[in-house]
């Protein structure tokens, strides 16, 4: 391997030597190996070099200081490196150590201290142990600031690489769409700080990119919330409730189910039903292993949110309805949530921001940009007009059946119903209907300033349920 550091040059104090490493571990960093270089000094000059190779020589041992101490035994024709200064830019580690020692190097100077293996104090002290037949004076800290920004930056750069990597590792189904990154621009940053993710080996996906956040305490947490959004929405609507339900200390998973968000649309809407929707969310939690779930579904999704507990009803403690709408073959539905649903089906260029603003009182033109988002053009809606049919007609009311029967006479959690006092797409009357299917299930609250969605009022929901779920 060539290097930019020459056999016999100078090297007449200790920033000089290091400088030297540097070089090398910049080097073994263009290569992909962990950026970590060795100088070993005689009578101030040069006498070898190394730099981090496992990965190419395919050798754990192959250490940058091992290289250089290597180098100079050949060089010299004998293993012991009397009247030698190894110079190297990472703490040595414990295999490193043992062969300095055995080398009997008289000294060693390095530069960041290494807190996973580091064998001159940060872990283990072998230079100092007193029981061995040798000791080496050690100096560390030279350089340290450049030495670990080395480091860092290679960390990062791999760390960018894998997401990258990762991205690539959910290829696009033919017959699905993908709404582009930057499409979310607008609706990320400070309003919604949380980063994507992704998977795509769940069975019922058969290979479609779902997005989710998993946020809060990992899977120890007494309280998880489980953020299952309506027609036309996606997890952003959630953004206000987030927050205030992280800042109690929970876990919180948001969905955006397939066709919707960030998750990949399929092209056609038969590719939808409710049955399917319910296993992608059930597979989801089984694989985050989400337990002590509070159920959180919100308007014309609600017969989706109401299938997840099915499969696994030990992992669901609780039940929040927001406006939740839940067919009924017995009772018609309101005009007009009737007339609120026909143009999301019927107009394939429906501004859906603008629409969104219509279901409330109180609705929030402003915030057009976040539900538009998803939806590139009318090829990206047929989840829409999928569910839009949903919401009045259900496809498989034997299912339907199955959940009803499960929420009146199976569930023995605790249930909270809210109603929007200022939500013109589904009315009180709906609320209680619900309630009253729902086994143990108390009075529902009007909150009289949130509309049919809750973005804008999510922190107050999100405060009532916290109260309210505390403790189970």
């Amino acid at each position: 391997m060539a290097t930019t550091v020459t056999i016999g040059s100078p090297c007449e104090n200790d920033e000089q030597g290091m400088r030297l490493a540097l070089a090398l571990a910049r080097e073994a960093a263009a290569e992909g190996e962990v950026p970590v270089g060795a100088v070993l000094v005689r009578d101030g000059r040069v006498l070898s070099t190394g730099r981090n190779a496992p990965i190419a020589q395919h050798d754990p041992t192959a250490h940058a200081e091992l290289a250089a101490l290597r180098s100079a035994a050949r060089a010299l024709g004998n293993y012991r490196l009397d009247d030698c200064t190894l110079y190297v830019t990472l703490e040595p580690c414990p295999m490193c150590a043992g062969a300095m020692l055995h080398a009997r190097l008289p000294r060693v100077v390095f530069g960041a201290a290494d807190a996973k293996t580091g064998a001159a104090g940060s872990v283990v002290d072998l230079f100092a142990e007193p029981l061995l037949n040798h000791q080496t004076e050690i100096q560390g800290g030279v350089l340290a600031d450049e030495c670990g920004m080395a480091l860092s930056e290679f960390f990062r750069q791999r760390r960018s690489e894998q997401k990258a990597e990762k991205r690539l590792a959910h290829p696009l189904r033919e017959d699905a769409l993908r709404t582009p990154d930057k499409a979310f621009a607008q609706s990320a940053g400070e309003a919604f700080p949380w980063a994507p993710r992704y998977v795509s080996d769940l069975p019922a996906l058969d290979g479609l990119r779902l997005h989710y956040l998993d946020e809060g305490p990992p899977t120890d947490a007494s309280r998880t919330w489980l953020l299952v959004h309506g027609l036309p929405g996606w997890s952003q609507e959630f953004r206000t409730m987030i927050t205030t339900l992280l800042a109690a200390g929970d876990r919180v998973i948001a969905v955006d189910l397939p066709g919707f968000g960030r998750s990949d649309k399929p092209k056609k809407e038969g590719a939808h039903s409710e049955r399917w929707h319910a296993r992608v969310i059930q597979e989801l939690v089984d694989r985050l292993d989400a337990r002590g779930i509070v159920l959180v579904t919100q308007g014309l999704g609600g017969l989706i949110g109401f299938g997840v507990p099915l499969a696994a009803p030990e992992r669901f403690a609780g039940l929040l309805t927001i406006n939740a709408w839940l067919p009924d073959a017995t009772v018609p539905a309101p005009n007009a949530l009737q007339k609120w649903i026909d143009p999301i089906a019927r107009k394939p260029r429906l501004p859906l921001g603008e629409h969104m603003a219509r279901a409330s009182r109180n609705g929030a033109a402003e915030d057009a940009v976040w539900w538009d988002a998803p939806f590139k053009d009318a090829g990206y809606r047929a989840a829409l007009r999928a569910f839009a049919g949903f919401v009045l007609s259900p496809q498989d009311p034997e299912w339907v059946r199955e959940v009803q029967d499960f929420w009146r006479e199976r569930w023995r959690g605790k249930s909270l119903v809210i109603s929007g006092g200022a939500d013109l797409v589904v009315d009180r009357n709906a609320a209680d209907r619900l309630r009253q299917n729902l086994h143990g299930a108390g009075d529902v609250v009007v909150i009289p300033e949130l509309g049919h969605f809750i973005s804008r009022h999510g922190a107050d929901v999100a405060l009532r349920a916290v109260e309210y779920f505390s403790p189970f």
